[in-house]
Order: structure tokens, then C-alpha cells, then sequence
């Protein structure tokens, strides 16, 4: 079993950094956002869902209750399925077990998705057509998009690249290496259960109407579960950058006043070891939403600078699946 995890981690980082999630192939996330879909649309096509009027008492409780089954069904019912297909392919050969759950590990982590999403961006910026960089961005934000600036542009890849890295990159790592030391689990089922919570939390867990409750229970959750990775992921920063009482007092100073547990945190992080400052004043739908400034703005926002975002990512990921894969290695040999 230790080996097999020492396996699944490597190759599963492996196709992570060399192919990422090519479009139009089969993926999880694809999978659950269906289910999601169906569970909710019902309530999302109704325009007066949208309407304070709706919801009464009856349909807020209701709401709450139909929230909560939907994340723990899903969230269990992803890690669940995982563990079910992993053992079946293990029975029919050892090998087999481990190929099929590094691809579906793989699947878990979105370093390259990132990474490339950021460079879809920043090749037509650094060409000068500021068009194309907004209409690309559109697909990866949900802010506005049309009347953005070049520097704004900048600010708004590197929010995506910084809050992403927490719960796209090293959240998921964190819970498949959980999974790795707990006997009989492995390290995709506990990532896919994760990832289902952060699935949720992207396509309910919103403060708004008409996902106000039925989302409520989901974006808690999610919460709760990227908490300790994202404390994990700033100290790593922190010690990466070499000055690490700095950046955890920067992230102490700013990052609590970001609505957010989480995303603030790791926000702030990345831009004290970068030396810039992300948040403002942001456009959804046409109506300003300010987010706190986090850290200070020792140095404009570059391509580079997120570049050097993408790069200490990488290198947040690859000492924890190297701490781990040491201690692996040393369990097998007890």
C-alpha cells in the first residue's frame, strides 16, 4: 500500500505538470457540476427565486435542508465512488489499481490549468491586444471583464492565480497525502471528496439570491475544509520568500479584513512574497463590489510577477509531495 501511494503521487504530479486537463477530455469536476446542476436548476431558472419575497420561512428551511444533503451526498458519495473504483481496479491487478487512481488524482490538481490559464491571458496583453486579454479573461473570472485596463487585467490574473493555488493546487494535494497515511483510503478518494466540496462551493456557495441557502451550507463547508491547508500554503510562502516574519505580518494585518477565511490569506500571501498589492474595486453585472488591499505595492503587477506566482506554487507543491513521499519511503521501511 505505502509503495502504491508513493506511485500514485509521483505519476499523478507527473501528468498533472506535463498534460493538465485537456479539453473536451472526460473529468470529474464535469461530472459533479452535472449532478449539481440538476440538483438546483430547478430553483436558479425561477426568477422569483431572485425576489426577497420568496423566501419565506417554509423555503428557507427548506432550502437549508435540501443544501445540506446535496454536500454531504456529493461530498461523500465523490470520495465514496473514488475509493469503490480504485479497489475494483486493484482486484483486477495491482498495477491497473495504480494507473487508474494517479489519472483520477491527476484530475484533482490545477497547477498547469492555471498556469496556462494565466498565459492565455498574458500572451495577447504583452501583444498589445487588450481586447482579446479581456475577452480571454472572461472565461476564467467572474468579474467584468469589458472595460478593463492593462494594469487591472494583471491584477485580476494574479487574484485568480493566488486565491486559486490555495484550494486548486495545494488544498487537494493536502487531502490526498491525508489519504495516503490513512490505512485502506489512498490518496484519491479524500482529494475527490475535496474537490466536490470546492465544486460546490464555486456553483452555490454564494451570499446572493437564489443560492443565499441552499449554498449556505456548502460554502461553509468548503471553509472549514481548506482552513488548515490554507495555513499550511502561507507558512510554506512565508518561508519560501526568506522572510517569513514579514509576510505573516502583512497577512496578519490584512488579510482578516477579506470576507473571505481563506481566499484573503492566500491572496495576501502570495502578493507579500511578490511585493505588490492585489484587491480594489471590482464590477459584477455592473455593480462595484470593494475588496480590501492586501499587502503593499512595493512593485507594479507584471507578467513576471505572476509568473513568479506560478513558480512558487510549483515549489509550495513540490516540497509537501517531497516531505511525503520521505516519509513514505521511511514508513516502508519500518
Amino acid at each position: 500500500m505505502v509503495s502504491g501511494n508513493y506511485l500514485v503521487l509521483a505519476i499523478a504530479a507527473s501528468l498533472d505538470y506535463l498534460i493538465g486537463d485537456p479539453w473536451g477530455w472526460p473529468h470529474p469536476v464535469r461530472g459533479m457540476g452535472w449532478i449539481i446542476y440538476q440538483f438546483v436548476r430547478g430553483i436558479v431558472n425561477d426568477p422569483v427565486a431572485r425576489e426577497e419575497a420568496y423566501f419565506t420561512k417554509t423555503r428557507i428551511i427548506t432550502h437549508r435542508i435540501r443544501g445540506i444533503v446535496l454536500a454531504i451526498v456529493l461530498v461523500m458519495g465523490s470520495g465514496g465512488l473514488g475509493w469503490i473504483i480504485v479497489q475494483a481496479a486493484r482486484f483486477i491487478h495491482p498495477l491497473l489499481g495504480v494507473a487508474l487512481e494517479s489519472i483520477i488524482l491527476a484530475s484533482c490538481f490545477a497547477a498547469r490549468s492555471l498556469r496556462d490559464a494565466a498565459d492565455d491571458v498574458l500572451q495577447p496583453l504583452t501583444q498589445g491586444d487588450l481586447a482579446k486579454a479581456r475577452k480571454t479573461l472572461s472565461n476564467y473570472v467572474g468579474r467584468d471583464t469589458e472595460n478593463l485596463s492593462s494594469s487591472e487585467i494583471l491584477r485580476a490574473v494574479l487574484e485568480t492565480v493566488t486565491e486559486n493555488a490555495t484550494d486548486g493546487v495545494m488544498a487537494p494535494l493536502f487531502y490526498a497525502l491525508a489519504g495516503c497515511f490513512i490505512p485502506m483510503v489512498g490518496a484519491a478518494p479524500l482529494a475527490l471528496a475535496y474537490k466536490a466540496a470546492s465544486t460546490l462551493d464555486s456553483m452555490v456557495g454564494y451570499s446572493d439570491a437564489p443560492y443565499t441557502y441552499i449554498g449556505w451550507f456548502s460554502a461553509k463547508m468548503e471553509d472549514v475544509l481548506t482552513w488548515l491547508p490554507c495555513r499550511l500554503t502561507v507558512l510554506t510562502l512565508a518561508l519560501l520568500s526568506g522572510k517569513p516574519g514579514y509576510v505573516l505580518q502583512v497577512c496578519r494585518r490584512d488579510a482578516t479584513a477579506d470576507p473571505s477565511p481563506n481566499s484573503g490569506w492566500s491572496e495576501c500571501a502570495y502578493a507579500a512574497v511578490l511585493g505588490v498589492q492585489v484587491g480594489g474595486i471590482n464590477f459584477y453585472r455592473g455593480v462595484a463590489k470593494h475588496k480590501p488591499l492586501l499587502a503593499e505595492a512595493i512593485h507594479p503587477i507584471t507578467s513576471e510577477r505572476i509568473q513568479q506566482a506560478t513558480r512558487l506554487t510549483r515549489n509550495c507543491f513540490l516540497i509537501w509531495l517531497g516531505l511525503a513521499q520521505t516519509a513514505l519511503i521511511l514508513l516502508a521501511w519500518l
